[in-house]
């Protein structure tokens, strides 16, 4: 298989820059990922310049999946690799919190002013303190989400939908997501963010159950329904949690 490399085509004012895989396959194949990258994949021995007029076709396809893609809220690292240790920091809802283990035969995870005390039988069980950390946390996710959806709802009522269904997923690349069925999807790893952003998020779903994509009509129900969310998909982008 030859090496990848990275090559440049100009459209207009814009430059594509695309990875080319050449390998063991019959027909070329361009793939946008959320964080922008064009993948090209071709067979092997493919003349170069089919590979880039056929590159030049898709053009505006690969330019709109590219600006959707940054658009569209997702997360800029992967999750914090936890150890479930004393002293080991988590957020919640914006604000950080040490967490701190006690024996206890009640076992629960709480807050205590800036403490988020597991409180376990035997506190060298990582795993038993993580299983129950992280249940705390989809539990609070459970709640604030539900609270939230139906705060933001009224703003987006008018426009003639139902009350959406709403789940929460562990997305590795998205904060939520709507499907064409109507159903809201809201990132788990939300709930370390501050409740102005879990809004954001929120509204944007609210917003695609109206314009299911990025055209200029879903922009100006944002605009509606949140003008300063440019200023908050931004801190959103920024924060590491």
């Amino acid at each position: 298989m030859k090496q990848p490399k990275t090559h440049r085509v100009q459209v207009g004012t814009s430059t594509i820059e695309y990875e080319l895989i050449y390998s063991k396959r019959k027909t070329l194949g361009i793939h946008v990922y959320p964080d922008t990258r064009v993948i090209v994949r071709a067979p092997l021995n493919s003349d170069f310049k089919f590979i880039e007029t056929h590159v030049l076709s898709r053009a505006a396809w690969i330019l709109k999946h590219q600006r959707q893609f940054r658009e569209k809220p997702t997360l800029s690292a992967p999750p914090i690799t936890r150890q479930y240790i004393n002293g080991e920091t988590f957020r919640y809802l914006g604000s950080t919190y040490t967490l701190q283990i006690t024996v206890d035969r009640l076992e629960r995870v709480q807050l205590d002013g800036t403490l988020l005390v597991a409180s376990v039988r035997d506190v060298h069980n990582t795993k038993r303190i993580a299983a129950l950390v992280d249940r705390w946390f989809r539990l609070q996710a459970e709640r604030v989400f539900t609270e939230r959806l139906a705060a933001c709802f009224p703003r987006v009522e008018s426009w003639g939908m139902k009350f959406p269904p709403m789940r929460i997923r562990d997305m590795k690349s998205r904060w939520g997501s709507c499907s064409s069925k109507g159903n809201v999807s809201l990132n788990l790893r939300l709930i370390h963010m501050p409740v102005d952003l879990i809004d954001y998020v929120v509204l944007h779903e609210l917003c695609h159950l109206k314009e299911l994509n990025h055209s200029p009509k879903f922009w100006k129900l944002m605009d509606r329904v949140l003008p300063d969310w440019r200023e908050r998909r931004k801190r959103l982008n920024q924060t590491e949690i």
